[in-house]
C-alpha cells in the first residue's frame, strides 16, 4: 500500500520520538502570535506569492470541495473519485506551465542542450523577470517557476498512475486521464506457447507480473516527462552538433568530412576499387586532419569498429550528436513510426532499423494494439536479438550514446548508466533494465525448452547480467542508492524529486513522517521558542544543514497537503499515528499559508482535514488576521458546515493570546494576586493628610496591540448564536486577565465591548427560530442573570472606570474665564453630569459586587479582585465627590461621608476589602478631609439658604483665639 512501507530509510531527524510525543507539540507553530501591525507586516512580503499562485489556490480548493461532496456510497478502495481529483490538479498545473512556456519558453529553448535541464535550473535566478500570469499588476515569474511548475504537473501525473496500481478499480480507467495518456493493463489471456507472438508473450507477462507492471508505469511514465520537457530534439544536442560544422544541412550529410578523404585518396590513387584496409601506403596517406590517427577506408555503418579506424573529428561529432538524438528519442519513448521517419528525412534509414526491436512497441500509451507493426514477430529471434545488442553495448569499442542506444534496447545497464545526467535518467535505467531483465527471467521460466540454445548455453558469448552483476533492487533501495550518488546529490535534495521518489518506492508515508518533523523544527526556529519537544531535542548535529522543505515553500506544502488528503480519502488508516501527526503539521502549514495570502474563506475545508484538536489549534492561529465583521462571518458560518466545533476554536485562540502576552510579561501572571488596581495618587511628599487626586490618564490613551488581540478575540463570541452563557463567561476571563496583568482597559474600547454586546443582543433578540432568541425573554432574565453575573459586574467596573475618565476630562477642561459666564455655567453643568454618572455608575460595587462565585476557586479569585479593586475605586469616588463639591454643590461632601457610612454599616461587604487590603487608614484620611472641608465650606460662600438636607448644620463661624 502506498506510502506505509517500512524501508529502513535514513533519516536526517531522530523520528522515533515524534510517535511519543503529544499531539500539540506535533500541531502547526507560528513563529509569534500575530498582532494587528504583524498582521500587516507579514502580509506585504507575502503578497507576490498569493498574487501569483492565488488563482491555483482557489481552483484547487474548489476541485478539493467537490471530491468531498460525492464520496457518499463510495466502495472500498476505489480510486475513482480520488483519479478525479488528481486529474483537476493536473489540469490546473498544465494551464499554468503552458502559460509559462509562452513566456519563457522562447528562453528555455535557446539554452544548451547538453545536460540542458542542469543549466536552467542552475541559470534560473539570472532569468529575465516577466509579467505573471492572469494579475491585474506587474508581477513577476522566472524559468525556475516554469521548471518548478513542469515538476508539479509531472508528479500529479505519476500520482495518479500510482493510484491505478495500488487502489485497482474496474471502471478507474474511464476517468482521471486522457486516452492519449492512460496505462491498461493487459487482461490475462490464454497460455502461451513456441508460436504465441511477441505481443502476445508480452502481454500475459504485464498481466502475470504485479511488479513489472509498476515499473512499466514508471518507464512510462518517465518517458513522458523527458518527451513533455518543452524542448526540441535538436536544441538537446546542440554543444556536439556545432563541432560537427556541417551548418545547416547537418542532418543529411552524413559522414561527409570522411567521404571526402577517402574520394580524394581514390582521385590521388586513380583506384577503380573500393579501398581497403591493406591496400599499399593507406595507413600513411589517409589519416584525419590531425593526422593522428587513420581513417576508415569505407563508409558502411560498422566501419569503424569492424576496421578499428576513426572518423575524421567532424564526423565523429556527426555521429555523436546522430546517436545523440537517438538515445533522447529512445528516452522520450518515442514509437517506431516517428524514429523512422526521422531517420529517414535525414537517410539514416538503418539507425531505424536497429532501434525497431523493443517488445513495448507493440501497444500504445492507450493500451490499443498497433497494426501497423510486426505484430506477428516470434519471440525467440527478439530475445536473441536483445541479447545482442546487450553484448554490443558491453563491447566497449562503441561511443557511449551508441552504447546507451543498444543498452536502452536490451536493459544493460552499466552503458545507459555512463549518459545519465539527472535524476530521472538514473531511475529510468535501473527501471527499464529491471523490466526487460524480468521479461527476459519469464519467458526462460514459462518457455525454457523453446529459447535459442545460444541464449541458455553455459559459458557462451550470451551469459553474463545484464545488470552488470548488481543485484535488482527496490524502489525505496533504488531511491536511496540515488540520494547518495554525488552527482545526483542537488538533484536528490529537490523537494518534488524527493517527493517523486517517495511515490515511486511507496514510502509517502515514511516522507511525511521525515520532513514533517523537519518542518516543525523549522517553525519552532522561526518562532524562536525556547522549549522544543522530544522529536527535536533528539535530532543529531547533521541536522542543522539547510532544511529540504523550507516553511516559506509553499507550492511543495500545498502538493504534499493535497496528496495527504488524497490518501487519507482513500484510506483512513494508511498512516500509523506518528505519520498521521506529522502529516497535521503539512496540512497546519498550508492553512497558515492560506491565512497569511488572504484567504480565509478556505481555512476551514482545510482545517477540517486535521484531527478535531489539530483543526481548533489551526484555525484558532488564524483567526486573529480576520477583522472584517462580514468575513468573520462568513468564516464562522463555513467552519459550522465543516463540522468544526466554532466554541472550542475561539476557546484556543484567546488562551494562545493570553499564553503569548504571559511569556512577554516579566512578571508573568502565576501569582495568584491581583495588583492593586491604580486611579488616584497623593499629592506631595507626605502620603498622610495631603490632597488625592485622580491620576492623569490612568487608563491609557492607547489600545496596545495585546489589547486589540484579546478584544478583537472576543468580538468573535458574538457572533456564537445560543452560546450567551459561554461568551459572557469568556468575557469575564477576559476581564480578569486584563487585571491580573496589570494593564488597563481603554475606555472606548470598554464602551465598543458594551455596545457590540448589546447590538449583538438586539440582533438575537431579531431573529426567528434560533436558541439564542429565548435568551433575552422577560422569564429568562434571571437565569441570564445567574449564568452572567461575574461578567456583568466586572463590566460594571469598566463603566466606572470610563465614568472616572470622563470627569477627569471635564476637569481638564476647566475654563480660565470667571465662572458666572456662560462658559463656566455650561462647565459645571458638564462637571455635574460627569459627577452624576459617576454616581450611577458606582451603584452596584458598593453591595454584592462579585459576590455570586460558581465554585470556591473563583470565590477566592473574586475576593482578590475586591481587594484590589473596591478600595481604590471606593477613594477614587471620594476624590471625585470632594473636587466636584467646590464647582458644583457642597452637597457632595454630604455624599462623600456617606462613602464612610455605607463601609462601615452592619450589612456592608465594603470594610473587609479595605482590612485586607490595607487600605482603612487611607479611608479615614479620606473622611477627615471631607469633614474638614465641610467645617470650612461656609468661607467660600456661606450666604445660601440652608435646609435640613443641606450643610448648614456644619456651617459654623468661629474666631481663633490667637492668644491675644
Amino acid at each position: 500500500m502506498a506510502g506505509t512501507s517500512s524501508d529502513g530509510e535514513s533519516s536526517d531527524l531522530s523520528l522515533e520520538d515524534i510517535s511519543t510525543s503529544s499531539v500539540e507539540d506535533c500541531l502547526p507553530v507560528s513563529p509569534a502570535w500575530p498582532t494587528i501591525s504583524d498582521v500587516q507586516r507579514a502580509l506585504r512580503p507575502l503578497q507576490a506569492t498569493a498574487d501569483r499562485v492565488g488563482k491555483q489556490v482557489e481552483e484547487f480548493a474548489e476541485t478539493l470541495d467537490r471530491l468531498s461532496k460525492t464520496q457518499s456510497g463510495k466502495l472500498e478502495r476505489d480510486c475513482t473519485h480520488a483519479l478525479a481529483l488528481v486529474e483537476g490538479y493536473r489540469k490546473i498545473t498544465r494551464r499554468a506551465v503552458e502559460y509559462l512556456r509562452g513566456v519563457h519558453g522562447s528562453e528555455k529553448q535557446g539554452r544548451p542542450g547538453k545536460q540542458g535541464r542542469d543549466k536552467l535550473r542552475k541559470s534560473a535566478s539570472a532569468s529575465d523577470l516577466r509579467r505573471s500570469h492572469g494579475e491585474q499588476h506587474t508581477n513577476h515569474t522566472t524559468l525556475e517557476d516554469l521548471q518548478r511548475w513542469e515538476q508539479e504537473e509531472q508528479t500529479w501525473h505519476l500520482l495518479g498512475l500510482i493510484l491505478r496500481i495500488e487502489y485497482p478499480s474496474s471502471d478507474a480507467h474511464t476517468k482521471g486521464a486522457s486516452s492519449s495518456e492512460r496505462l491498461l493493463r493487459p487482461t490475462k489471456e490464454r497460455s502461451i506457447h513456441q508460436y504465441s507472438s511477441e505481443r502476445e508473450v508480452w502481454s500475459n507477462f504485464l498481466a502475470h507480473d504485479d511488479q513489472a507492471w509498476e515499473r512499466y508505469t514508471v518507464v512510462n511514465w518517465l518517458k513522458t516527462c523527458a518527451d513533455d520537457c518543452g524542448q526540441e530534439l535538436e536544441q538537446a544536442i546542440p554543444d556536439i552538433a556545432e563541432n560537427a560544422d556541417h551548418g545547416s544541412g547537418l542532418w543529411a550529410h552524413s559522414w561527409l568530412y570522411t567521404k571526402e578523404s577517402i574520394k580524394g585518396q581514390k582521385r590521388l590513387r586513380s583506384w577503380p576499387q573500393v579501398l581497403a584496409p591493406d591496400s599499399p601506403g593507406i595507413d600513411s596517406s589517409l589519416r584525419n586532419s590531425g593526422q593522428a590517427k587513420s581513417l576508415v577506408t569505407q563508409l558502411d555503418p560498422d566501419a569503424s569498429t569492424r576496421q578499428n579506424r576513426d572518423l575524421q573529428p567532424q564526423d565523429s561529432n556527426f555521429e555523436r550528436a546522430t546517436w545523440m538524438a537517438c538515445w533522447n528519442m529512445l528516452r522520450r519513448g518515442q514509437d517506431w513510426q516517428f524514429i523512422r521517419a526521422w531517420c529517414q528525412e535525414r537517410v539514416e534509414n538503418w539507425r531505424a532499423i536497429t532501434m525497431r526491436g523493443d517488445p513495448r512497441q507493440h501497444t500504445s500509451m492507450n493500451g490499443k494494439f498497433r497494426p501497423n507493426l510486426n505484430h506477428s514477430a516470434d519471440w525467440q529471434s527478439r530475445a536473441l536479438w536483445r541479447k545482442s545488442c546487450a553484448l554490443a553495448a558491453r563491447s566497449g569499442v562503441l561511443d557511449k550514446y551508441e552504447a546507451a542506444v543498444y543498452g536502452a534496447l536490451s536493459g544493460y545497464l552499466p552503458s545507459v548508466e555512463r549518459v545519465c545526467g539527472s535524476w530521472n535518467d538514473y531511475l529510468f535505467a535501473h527501471y527499464n533494465s529491471y523490466l526487460l531483465r524480468s521479461f527476459d527471467q519469464y519467458v526462460a521460466t514459462y518457455l525454457a525448452d523453446q529459447l535459442p540454445y545460444g541464449l541458455h548455453a553455459r559459458g557462451g558469448f550470451f551469459e553474463f547480467s545484464v545488470t552488470g552483476g548488481r543485484r535488482t533492487q527496490s524502489g525505496n533501495q533504488l531511491i536511496e542508492k540515488m540520494r547518495r550518488l554525488k552527482k545526483l546529490a542537488h538533484e536528490s535534495r529537490d523537494p518534488m524529486k524527493q517527493l517523486q521518489g517517495s511515490l515511486v518506492g511507496k514510502t509517502f508515508g515514511s516522507f511525511v513522517r521525515k520532513y514533517g518533523a523537519q518542518l516543525l523544527h523549522e517553525q519552532k526556529h522561526q518562532a524562536k521558542l525556547s522549549q522544543y519537544p522530544s522529536d527535536i531535542t533528539g535530532a543529531r548535529p547533521q541536522d542543522s544543514k539547510k532544511p529540504l522543505i523550507r516553511t516559506d515553500d509553499y507550492q511543495v506544502i500545498r502538493m504534499i497537503t493535497h496528496i495527504i488528503l488524497i490518501f487519507l480519502d482513500l484510506e483512513p488508516s494508511w498512516l500509523d499515528n506518528a505519520q498521521n501527526k506529522a502529516a497535521g503539521i503539512f496540512v497546519g502549514a498550508y492553512v497558515d499559508f492560506l491565512g497569511k495570502a488572504g484567504k480565509q474563506q478556505l481555512l476551514p475545508l482545510y482545517a477540517s482535514r486535521l484531527s478535531p484538536t489539530g483543526a481548533i489549534r489551526s484555525l484558532s492561529q488564524q483567526l486573529p488576521r480576520i477583522l472584517e465583521f462580514g468575513e468573520r462571518q462568513t468564516v464562522m458560518q463555513l467552519m459550522k458546515q465543516q463540522g468544526i466545533d466554532v466554541p472550542s476554536v475561539l476557546n484556543e485562540q484567546l488562551w494562545m493570546i493570553m499564553k503569548e502576552i504571559e511569556s512577554n510579561t516579566d512578571d508573568g501572571i502565576s501569582n495568584p494576586r491581583y495588583p492593586t488596581l491604580r486611579i488616584t495618587e497623593v499629592r506631595g511628599d507626605k502620603p498622610r493628610g495631603e490632597i488625592r487626586i485622580i491620576r492623569e490618564s490612568f487608563m491609557g490613551n492607547v489600545i496596545t496591540d495585546d489589547q486589540h488581540d484579546l478584544i478583537n478575540g472576543f468580538e468573535w463570541y458574538l457572533l456564537l448564536d445560543g452560546y450567551w452563557e459561554k461568551t459572557l463567561a469568556t468575557g469575564a476571563v477576559l476581564y480578569k486577565h486584563f487585571l491580573k496583568i496589570g494593564d488597563s482597559i481603554d475606555g472606548e474600547k470598554g464602551m465598543l465591548s458594551n455596545q457590540s454586546r448589546a447590538n449583538s443582543r438586539t440582533r438575537a433578540s431579531q431573529r426567528g427560530g434560533d436558541k439564542s432568541r429565548t435568551l433575552y425573554r422577560p422569564e429568562n432574565e434571571q437565569y441570564l442573570f445567574q449564568q452572567s453575573n461575574s461578567f456583568l459586574n466586572l463590566e460594571q467596573l469598566v463603566q466606572v472606570l470610563n465614568a472616572f475618565e470622563g470627569w477627569q476630562a471635564t476637569i481638564a477642561n476647566k475654563p480660565s474665564v470667571e465662572f458666572g459666564g456662560s462658559t463656566g455655567k455650561q462647565w459645571r453643568e458638564d462637571l455635574r453630569k460627569a459627577c452624576e454618572d459617576v454616581e450611577n455608575c458606582i451603584r452596584p460595587l458598593q453591595h454584592g459586587w462579585l459576590q455570586n462565585p460558581r465554585d470556591d476557586e473563583e470565590a477566592f479569585e473574586l475576593e482578590e479582585i475586591r481587594k484590589a479593586c473596591l478600595p481604590e475605586v471606593l477613594l477614587a469616588y471620594i476624590v471625585v465627590l470632594n473636587s466636584s463639591a467646590q464647582y458644583v454643590s457642597r452637597d457632595y461632601l454630604l455624599k462623600s461621608l456617606e462613602v464612610g457610612a455605607t463601609v462601615a454599616s452592619r450589612d456592608s461587604d465594603l470594610a473587609p476589602c479595605f482590612v485586607s487590603a490595607g487600605r482603612m487608614p487611607e479611608l479615614v484620611d479620606a473622611l477627615a478631609f471631607t469633614s474638614t472641608t465641610m467645617l470650612l465650606a461656609n468661607e467660600h460662600g456661606g450666604g445660601k439658604k440652608r435646609t435640613p438636607a443641606r450643610l448648614g448644620l456644619w456651617s459654623t463661624q468661629c474666631s481663633l483665639n490667637t492668644g491675644k
